[in-house]
C-alpha cells in the first residue's frame, strides 16, 4: 500500500514533540514520575466560567451546525476584546473564527499561496506552519535567525531573502519556540518592507496575553491589512476545544469564510459558545493571575538553566518557552532530550523540531507546568550533567 501514499505525505515531517510526548505519557502509564515540559499546553484547567459555559450550550441543545464563520455573538465579542486590550475598531465582519489556529493558518496559506510560491519565515520557527504550505504544494522559505536579531526577521533579511516565488512573510510575536517579541516600532519596519514588495504579511499573535513586565503590540496597530491568527488555546488555556480566529481584511473574509464550508463546515459549537466567558472580567482576571505565575515560573528555569550551564542570551519576553543553546553538553541535543527522557524522565523538546539553524545545539524548554516540577526537572537534569 506504501506506495499509493502521495509525495505531499511522505514529504510531511513528523511533530517530534508529539512523538516525545507520546513516548512520555508511555512511560507516565508505566508508572514513572515524568517531568513534562515538551508541549505548549498550559497546565492550568480551563476556566470556571468557560467550562459553566460549555455545560449550558449542551443543556440548551446548542450542538448543531454553526455559520462557518462562526456565531455572531463571539465575532463581536473578539471584536470588543481587540477594542479594550488594544483599542483598536476590528469590525466582528473581519473576523473568523477557526477549527483551532492550525485551520486558521491553513485557510490562510490557501488564500495567499500558490503552488511553487514560498512563505518568508524564521528559522527556528513552528515547525507546523512549513507543513501546512507542503500540503498546499507551496513552501516554507526559512531564514537563519539567531539572538543577534533577537530571532525574528528583520527588515534588511526580508529584502535581502525575497525571490521571484515569494508569497508573503509570517512573523510569529511573541514566538514559538524563543519567547522573542517584535515591538511597534520592529512590526511597522517589517510591515513597510513587505509592502515594498507587494507580499502578505500574516502575524501569529498566539501568544498574546502571555508576556510578562508589558503588553505586545499587535500587527494590526500598524498594518490594518495584515492577516492575524489567534488562538483561545494559550493565554485562554482552551488547548482542547480547537478553537481559533483570523483578523483579515474585509475583502478576504468571504474567501476565507468558503474555504472554511469546504474544509471542516463551522468551528465546533459548543467550544464557541463556551468561549464566550472568556471575555467575561472574571475570566480574564483569572487568566492575569495566571500570566503572573508564568512569568514566576519563566524566571526560575531560566536563572536555573543559565547556572548549569546553559546559554540564554536574551530573556524570553512572551509565550511560555524558553529556546536554550545546549552546546556545552552535547552537539545532538535530538538523541540528547530522547536520553534525557529515557533515564531521567524529564520530557523537553529537540531544536531540531523547528527548523535546522544550528537546531542541534537548542533545547525548548517550556515551563508549562508548576514551580515544584520544574526544581525537580532542574534536579534531574543537574543530576545528569554532574553524573
Amino acid at each position: 500500500m506504501e506506495n499509493q501514499w502521495t509525495g505531499r505525505a511522505r514529504d510531511i515531517e513528523s511533530f517530534k514533540v508529539m512523538d516525545l510526548l507520546k513516548r512520555a505519557k508511555a512511560l507516565d502509564a508505566l508508572g514513572h514520575d515524568v517531568v513534562h515540559m515538551e508541549a505548549g499546553e498550559p497546565d492550568f484547567s480551563t476556566a470556571p466560567l468557560i467550562r459553566e459555559a460549555a455545560h449550558r450550550a449542551i443543556d440548551q441543545g446548542l450542538t448543531q451546525y454553526t455559520p462557518s464563520a462562526g456565531i455572531p455573538e463571539l465575532r463581536l465579542a473578539i471584536s470588543g476584546f481587540y477594542r479594550t486590550r488594544y483599542g483598536l475598531d476590528v469590525a466582528p465582519e473581519r473576523i473568523v473564527v477557526t477549527s483551532g489556529a492550525s485551520g486558521a493558518l491553513l485557510m490562510v496559506f490557501g488564500l495567499l499561496a500558490d503552488p511553487g510560491t514560498t512563505f518568508m519565515m524564521s528559522d527556528p520557527g513552528y515547525p507546523c506552519n512549513r507543513q501546512f504550505l507542503r500540503m498546499l504544494e507551496a513552501r516554507g522559505q526559512l531564514v537563519a535567525v539567531s539572538a543577534e536579531q533577537n530571532f525574528q526577521l528583520t527588515p534588511e533579511l526580508i529584502r535581502q531573502e525575497w525571490k521571484p516565488n515569494t508569497a508573503g512573510v509570517l512573523l510569529a510575536s511573541p514566538a514559538n519556540p524563543t519567547g522573542s517579541v517584535l515591538h511597534k516600532t520592529e512590526l511597522a519596519a517589517v510591515a513597510e518592507a513587505v509592502r515594498e514588495k507587494q507580499g502578505a504579511l500574516v502575524v501569529d499573535e498566539l501568544y498574546h496575553g502571555l508576556t510578562y513586565g508589558f503588553d505586545a503590540p499587535s500587527v494590526l496597530e500598524v498594518d490594518p491589512e495584515a492577516f492575524v491568527i489567534n488562538s483561545f488555546s494559550k493565554y485562554f488555556g482552551m488547548t482542547g476545544w480547537r478553537l481559533g480566529w483570523i483578523v483579515a481584511p474585509e475583502v478576504a473574509v468571504p474567501q476565507i469564510e468558503k474555504l472554511a464550508q469546504n474544509l471542516y463546515i463551522c468551528p465546533p459549537a459548543v467550544s464557541q459558545y463556551a468561549a464566550l466567558a472568556a471575555f467575561e472580567p472574571e475570566t480574564l482576571a483569572l487568566l492575569e493571575d495566571r500570566r503572573h505565575q508564568f512569568e514566576l515560573r519563566r524566571n526560575l528555569l531560566v536563572d536555573g538553566l543559565r547556572k548549569l550551564g546553559f546559554k540564554i542570551p536574551l530573556m524570553p519576553e512572551g509565550a511560555f518557552y524558553v529556546y536554550a543553546d545546549a552546546s556545552h553538553l552535547t552537539d545532538d541535543t535530538f538523541k540528547y532530550c530522547w536520553d534525557l527522557l529515557e533515564q531521567q524522565h524529564v520530557a523537553v523538546t529537540p531544536g531540531l523540531d523547528f527548523g535546522t539553524y544550528r537546531s542541534n545545539q537548542f533545547i525548548r524548554f517550556s515551563y508549562t507546568t508548576g514551580v515544584d516540577r520544574i526544581e525537580l526537572a532542574l534536579s534531574r537534569l543537574a543530576d545528569k550533567i554532574n553524573g
